[in-house]
């Protein structure tokens, strides 16, 4: 992916690494800015790690689930250390968590955790990861009007504005697809119940904010969808088998084709969804949460769909460690 050059955004050349560490995936991209003030990723890495699993009731991170994440970024340290050791550079590292770890009352264990790889934790509030993740997804809409929807694992961002800019609108929901599919989806496939319980769950936590957005003409176009659900719309909707970020960035999903793969991948157990061409089977036990938020959404601010990027959080943090903005110290 690259981030064209914008004069209102000076940045300072060289090459950044950036680590998301989400309730349900954990992702590292290396990014390179040229001198005349692109931005290019240089390689990109992605586990799921589940690392939220039953954070919602216990409020703490599993042993096992920490040492899954600490094994995934002590991979990802090594390769950030490979790029520093080409030049002799080192390679300023930004890692952040998100809502599980927010949640966590032993995040501190966590956190400990990271740094015997030698990574630096920011666990990061809901604010924050939405500013983030609407500086990466509007940098391909330059002082354009967009409105930004970034569904994990915990919580949901919801953010509006002009790219390039400070968000004019900016809510984090804890609202997610595994926190939804742990709280309402006990059942295998999911029962047609438990699956009204969890939209009217949904409508509850975000329709006063929806409708403000939505009066404000915020979703007058269809808006962006950052992550791995909005990814997977894609992939499954076109039966790719082997992904390809190229096939993925700026295709457009109807609301009609969230429907159908909703009504699809709700009618199969888990066994079969994990079968599912185009879903990483990992993704399986919490896609139709995560396909009930988007259309809870799409509902409410009758947009037509939504395009997919893959520009997000990761490039917000590379973004913002190239400027020195004042958002990493805050």
């Amino acid at each position: 992916m690259r981030i064209e050059p914008s004069p209102n955004r000076p940045l300072r050349p060289g090459r950044y690494a950036a680590i998301d560490i989400g309730t349900v995936t954990c992702r590292l991209l290396v990014a390179e800015v040229t001198p005349d003030g692109a931005v290019e990723d240089v390689q990109r890495k992605m586990a799921i790690c589940n690392l939220g699993e039953g954070v919602d009731e216990t409020h703490r991170l599993s042993s096992q689930a920490i040492e899954r994440v600490g094994a995934a970024v002590d991979g990802f340290a090594a390769e950030i250390a490979r790029w520093s050791a080409l030049d002799g550079i080192p390679v300023p590292t930004y890692a952040v968590a998100t809502s599980a770890t927010r949640d966590a009352e032993n995040a501190d264990e966590f956190r400990a955790r990271l740094e015997t790889a030698g990574v630096v934790l920011h666990v990061i509030p809901g604010g924050k990861e939405a500013a983030f993740s609407f500086a990466g997804a509007s940098a391909a809409f330059p002082a354009q009007p967009v409105a930004v929807v970034d569904v994990g694992g915990g919580s949901t961002e919801v953010i509006a504005g002009t790219g390039g800019s400070a968000p004019a609108f900016a809510r984090s929901f804890d609202v997610g697809c595994r926190r939804l599919t742990e709280r309402f989806l006990h059942a295998d496939p999911p029962a047609p119940e438990q699956l009204a319980e969890g939209r009217a769950w949904l409508h509850a936590q975000m329709d006063a904010y929806l409708d403000e957005l939505a009066e404000a003409g915020c979703f007058a176009a269809p808006f962006v969808a950052v992550a791995g659900t909005a990814t997977s719309c894609v992939t499954m909707r076109d039966r790719v088998r082997e992904y390809d970020p190229a096939l993925v960035h700026g295709a457009f999903v109807s609301s009609a084709d969230v429907e159908a793969l909703l009504q699809r991948l709700a009618a199969l157990p888990l066994a079969q969804r994990r079968d599912v061409v185009g879903l990483e089977p990992r993704r399986a036990e919490v896609i139709v949460a995560g396909l009930l938020i988007l259309q809870a959404i799409i509902e409410r601010t009758g947009a037509p769909g939504f395009i997919v990027s893959e520009l997000d959080i990761l490039h917000g943090i590379v973004l913002a460690m190239a400027s020195e903005a004042d958002i990493l110290q805050s």
